[in-house]
């Protein structure tokens, strides 16, 4: 049976400290939803001094775009997306006390350099089971940017969250973890 660290949020220091490339999760609590639009919005927001429309201190952005809830459902397929295109701006939100991303696919070593420098990971949740992490989203709330449709920001109440630990604290990536066991000497 695989094992699963189980997270709260809101996050601390402590919590990601702990966590190592490979860990399996389940998070409960909120997760905020934001993508490519969203963000470049939110650091319009940062640069202007205004206040963000959630504190981003010991949270997780999950990159996703919803499809639309079927009747009797509080949301459609909830699939991760492709977290480089927010690289970016994440270095800075993280910064400012985010501690952690969740999506698909690598980030930048300005990404990583971020997430040892101020105690943050970044998460993967698994492409193509869109239907099933949408079974773990128990309430959903638009809270920012409504006229971005999918990518508006929103406010997910998950309870046991599936991911899994790609970058830890300590600059470890699971990518380079997996392939390095592959490799043929030269």
């Amino acid at each position: 049976m695989t094992e699963y660290i189980n997270l709260k949020t809101p996050l601390s220091d402590s919590d990601v400290e702990k966590l190592e490339a490979g860990d399996k999760v389940r998070i409960s609590g909120i997760l905020y939803t934001a993508r490519d639009a969203a963000h470049k919005r939110l650091m319009e927001i940062i640069e202007s001094g205004k206040d963000l429309p959630f504190d981003l201190k010991g949270q997780l952005i999950y990159y996703v775009g919803p499809s639309p809830a079927k009747p009797g459902q509080v949301i459609g397929s909830a699939g991760p997306t492709t977290s480089y295109r927010m690289d970016t701006y994440t270095p800075a939100f993280i910064k400012m006390g985010l501690k952690g991303t969740i999506g698909k696919g690598n980030r930048s070593q300005e990404v990583i350099e971020a997430m040892k420098e101020y105690k943050a990971v970044y998460l993967a949740a698994v492409g193509g089971t869109a239907a099933l992490i949408a079974k773990t989203i128990r309430k959903v709330r638009i809270i920012a940017f409504e006229d971005l449709g999918p990518e508006a920001i929103r406010e997910l109440e998950v309870y046991n969250f599936p991911a899994i630990v790609v970058n830890d604290t300590k600059g470890n990536d699971l990518y380079n973890i997996g392939s390095d066991k592959y490799k043929i000497p030269s």
